[in-house]
């Protein structure tokens, strides 16, 4: 492979839309395939197979921060990079995966004896095989996300979904029970290892030789410690719950996280990818002045969506979990409105590391990230007196410290202004607010003994009515904008002021 150029190409706004459209709409495709086969093996398993695979998770969430990714999303930011450097690159990929590996293998029995579940020890053997795979997802993803290329990526991450709903239903319906949760995984990541390395005609063999990739090690290195530091923050409450709950009510309350963040962790982190990419090429051609009318355009067409699905989520829970997971997780009802609450936080808070890492400082994501390993654990500390609600509470109190703390700091290397922001979020805010009153009070109409799911096919649409005609009223340009970045190519134009 020739060293990799950058050939004309369309405009950079034009690159925009289209990986817009192809990561977040092929998003949506694949995640709905991916929630049809969960919400079918969520009604087959029971809440303790997903408090034990919870337990397992996280020493795999811990070791995955440092699986590399970080050295990859390096490459992205090179104005040129040769097959050697690619070689190499995969050869520091495959040395770090391997020694991940051997580690949760031979550590599996002390976080089995850490929980009280020897079963958790052999979950973790087999999960390790995760790592393995690695190197061949996250440098063809690097590779193709420097092209701005997301519609490749994009079919194999469908061609995965596919593959691993197919294996969680049989695991499932066959009676595998807490196994269906680590063979989907399995044969999910070995699929998109094999699409991407193909996508992207990713080198299959290594160099170890490690000359002059010092620079890329280094902004690798500063991206995975701030990942470790988002280890702790994300899964202390796992770590603490597993010691204080049962697995029963440790499967509830991380059923219900999952499906609160749903939007947070499924949709955000592609919107996310590409503007990764795309900042980083505003700083290549020199556009330092623009990351923060790039960020406030990314937050305003985020929270336009995120919003009311939140405040939506929070109303209508009553009868959308029955719905969707089945009368025996009815348990997760009360933690929904504050978790949802929390998860609104965050989908604001994730936004901002890639406008300064793109800049080419990842330290103020690591510095954001060391406050957060440090708020959140002492927030679930403090709520785990009053079980699983108070671990809601939790999130509520140190999502709310740390987006005050990522938005003053952050927003000030970037130069985004408090008002400005303030002007982005708050028509989306009120006009959720307005319709989740009005769901409210339909809800509160309806029959006692109306169906679950009737109920909810009149409170969504009722809803969308809401949230689309408040907006309407409050703020006209919102909507225009949105219209105007799927149809014009991904230049947004800036709200104007009086109704941003």
């Amino acid at each position: 492979m020739h060293a990799m150029v950058e050939h004309a190409a369309p405009s950079l706004a034009t690159q925009v839309r289209t990986a817009v459209i192809w990561r977040s709409g092929s998003q949506i495709f694949t995640q709905i395939v991916s929630w049809c086969s969960t919400l079918i093996v969520i009604r087959l398993l029971a809440p303790q197979d997903y408090g034990l695979f919870a337990m397992a998770q996280v020493m795999l969430v811990l070791l995955s921060t440092m699986n590399g990714w970080g050295l990859a999303s390096a490459l992205i930011r090179e104005a040129e990079v040769s097959e050697e450097r690619l070689r190499q690159t995969l050869g520091m990929l495959i040395l770090l995966n391997g020694g991940l590996a051997l580690t949760q293998f031979f550590a599996a029995p002390l976080v089995a004896l850490w929980f009280g579940q020897p079963e958790v020890a052999d979950l973790l053997r087999v999960l390790s095989l995760l790592y393995l795979a690695v190197p061949f997802c996250a440098l063809p993803h690097a590779i193709l996300s420097r092209r701005m290329d997301f519609r490749r990526p994009a079919q194999v991450r469908l061609a995965a979904a596919l593959t691993g709903a197919a294996t969680a239903l049989t695991g499932a319906l066959s009676g595998w029970g807490v196994w269906t949760l680590v063979a989907a995984p399995l044969v999910m990541i070995v699929t998109e290892a094999i699409g991407m390395t193909w996508a992207a005609k990713s080198p299959i063999r290594p160099i170890f030789r490690f000359s002059g990739v010092g620079h890329i090690a280094g902004f690798g290195g500063v991206m995975t410690v701030t990942q470790l530091f988002w280890f702790v923050q994300s899964q202390a409450d796992v770590m603490i719950a597993g010691r204080v709950l049962d697995a029963h009510m440790l499967g509830v309350y991380t059923t219900g996280l999952f499906l609160a963040q749903l939007l947070a962790s499924k949709f955000v982190p592609p919107i996310n990818e590409v503007a990764y990419a795309a900042y980083s090429r505003q700083q290549a051609d020199g556009q330092n002045g623009a990351g923060a009318a790039a960020l406030l355009a990314t937050i305003r067409l985020v929270m336009l969506v995120a919003l009311p699905a939140y405040a939506g989520m929070a109303v209508v829970a009553p009868v959308l979990v029955p719905v969707l997971l089945g009368e025996q997780w009815v348990e997760i009802i009360p933690l929904l409105p504050i978790l949802s609450a929390a998860m609104a936080m965050m989908t604001l808070q994730i936004l901002f590391a890639p406008a300064t890492n793109a800049r080419g400082v990842p330290g103020m994501a690591l510095k954001i990230a060391m406050l957060g390993s440090v708020v959140m654990p002492c927030a679930f500390l403090i709520g785990s007196h009053w079980g699983v609600i108070g671990f809601a509470w939790g999130w509520v109190g140190g999502m709310g410290v740390l987006t005050a703390a990522t938005v003053w700091f952050s927003g000030g290397l970037i130069g985004l202004r408090i008002d400005g922001l303030m002007r982005a979020i708050a028509p989306p805010l009120a006009a959720a607010l307005a319709m989740a009153a009005g769901v409210a009070g339909l809800m509160a109409l309806l029959p006692p003994d109306l169906m679950s799911l009737l109920a909810l096919m009149l409170a969504v649409p009722l809803g969308v009515a809401l949230y689309g005609a408040a907006l309407h009223l409050i703020a006209p340009s919102r909507l225009a904008e949105a219209l105007h970045f799927v149809r014009h190519r991904g230049d947004v134009e800036p709200a104007p002021a009086t109704t941003a």
